[in-house]
C-alpha cells in the first residue's frame, strides 16, 4: 500500500484547511469540510476490504449514499492544525450498507470523532448529487465580512444576492443561481441540516444567519473559490456601506454581462 498522507486527496484536504485558517474563515475549531473519495482514489492507499476501525451512528437516515467514502475533518479540531498532523484531526469514513452508521477506516487516531455537522452535510451532499452527480465537496466556515453582512443587510435570498452581483462583476458569472439563506438555527442537528439540504438542491451556496456559509462543488477548488468570491463581494460592500454610493453595476448591465457570458441566473433577482 501507499503512503495515504501522500495521497492528493488528502494533501488538498490538508491544504484547504489551512488556507481556510489562513484567511480567518475558521477560527479555533470553527468550520468543517468534507469530501467524497471514490474508491479508485482510495483504494492504492488503503485495504477496503478490511473491517473498519469503529463504527459510529449517524443518526439520521442515509442510505442513499450508502458505500460513499468521504473524508472529514473531526469534531473540536483546528484547522489550524490539519496539515501537520492530518490522521488525527480528518478521518475517511464509509457509510454502512444500512445508511445507519459510519464506518472509520482511517484517522481520527486520537479517538475522536467526524464533526458534529455531518449530518448536515451528508443531506446536503445527498440534495447536491440529487441535482449534479458530479458533486463532490460541501465546506462550511465563518467568513468574517459575509457574517458581519448578516448583521446590517436583510436576509432576504434576492436582496442578499443581489447586492453581491453588484459589488464585484464576476460575482453573476460564479453564483448565478444565487445565494439561498436560513435564518438563525440551532446547530449540530438535524433540522438545520434538513432546511440547508432543502436549499441546495436550488443553490450552491447556503448562508446560515449570523453564523456562517455552505459551500458545495464538484471539487474542493470550486466549493472553496465560491465562498472566497462571496466573502470578497461582503468585504467591498461593508467597506462601502455606510458611504455615498456613486457608482454601481446597473440590473441592466448585470443581465448584458450574464447573456455575453451565456450563463443562466435567477432573472427574478434581479428588477427588470
Amino acid at each position: 500500500m501507499n503512503e495515504i498522507l501522500k495521497a492528493p486527496f488528502m494533501e488538498e484536504m490538508a491544504e484547504t484547511a489551512a488556507n481556510m485558517y489562513r484567511l480567518g474563515w475558521d477560527e479555533r475549531n470553527g468550520g468543517n469540510i468534507s469530501m467524497i473519495v471514490t474508491e479508485k482514489e482510495a483504494s492504492p492507499y488503503l485495504e477496503l476490504s478490511a473491517p473498519p476501525l469503529r463504527k459510529i451512528p449517524l443518526g439520521f437516515d442515509a442510505s442513499s449514499l450508502a458505500g460513499t467514502l468521504f473524508l472529514v475533518t473531526g469534531t473540536g479540531k483546528y484547522f489550524k492544525n490539519v496539515k501537520k498532523d492530518p490522521e488525527t484531526n480528518l478521518g475517511l469514513i464509509r457509510v454502512s450498507t444500512d445508511g445507519a452508521q459510519a464506518e472509520l477506516l482511517w484517522g481520527y487516531k486520537d479517538g475522536g470523532r467526524f464533526t458534529s455537522e455531518l449530518p448536515a452535510h451528508l443531506m446536503s451532499h445527498m440534495a447536491r448529487l440529487s441535482v449534479d452527480p458530479e458533486h463532490k465537496v460541501i465546506i462550511h466556515s465563518h467568513p468574517t465580512n459575509t457574517l458581519a453582512m448578516n448583521f446590517v443587510h436583510t436576509l432576504d435570498e434576492r436582496e442578499f444576492t443581489r447586492t453581491l452581483w453588484q459589488m464585484c462583476t464576476e460575482c453573476i458569472l460564479v453564483f448565478p443561481e444565487g445565494i439561498g439563506m436560513l435564518p438563525w438555527m440551532l446547530c449540530g442537528c438535524n433540522s438545520i441540516g434538513e432546511a440547508t439540504a432543502a436549499k441546495m438542491k436550488e443553490f450552491r451556496l447556503v448562508v446560515w444567519a449570523m453564523h456562517g456559509i455552505y459551500g458545495s462543488g464538484k471539487s474542493l477548488d470550486e466549493a472553496f473559490g465560491l465562498i472566497e468570491t462571496v466573502e470578497k463581494a461582503a468585504q467591498v460592500y461593508m467597506l462601502t456601506a455606510r458611504l455615498p454610493r456613486l457608482n454601481t453595476i446597473r440590473d441592466e448591465e448585470l443581465k448584458t454581462l450574464a447573456d455575453a457570458f451565456g450563463v443562466s441566473y435567477r432573472k427574478d433577482f434581479l428588477g427588470l
